[in-house]
């Protein structure tokens, strides 16, 4: 009869101690799901930084090229005026 007793306190006891073994991984699995989302959004939003400084570098070169543009048709313009007169 002492022997039932101590069965079913085992028994209590690993059932309590499993429970609290799957408790314990969901909690680490969901903390470290969050911080591999928090490291996911701080390398996008870099990336993002990165992305907008690239294209106001680039509006940047446009512009510019944009202006040699314009001065190379001038002068272009004066050369065509100048072929012209000389023909």
């Amino acid at each position: 009869m002492t022997d039932r007793p101590s069965h079913f306190l085992l028994v209590t006891i690993l059932v309590l101690v499993t429970v609290l073994l799957i408790s314990a991984m969901r909690h680490f699995s969901s903390a470290r799901r969050v911080r591999v989302q928090i490291a996911d959004d701080t390398a996008y939003r870099d990336l993002v930084e990165r992305m907008l400084k690239t294209q106001e570098e680039l509006a940047a070169t446009l512009a510019s090229v944009k202006g040699s543009v314009t001065q190379i048709e001038g002068r272009l313009a004066g050369v065509e005026k100048i072929l012209k007169d000389v023909g």
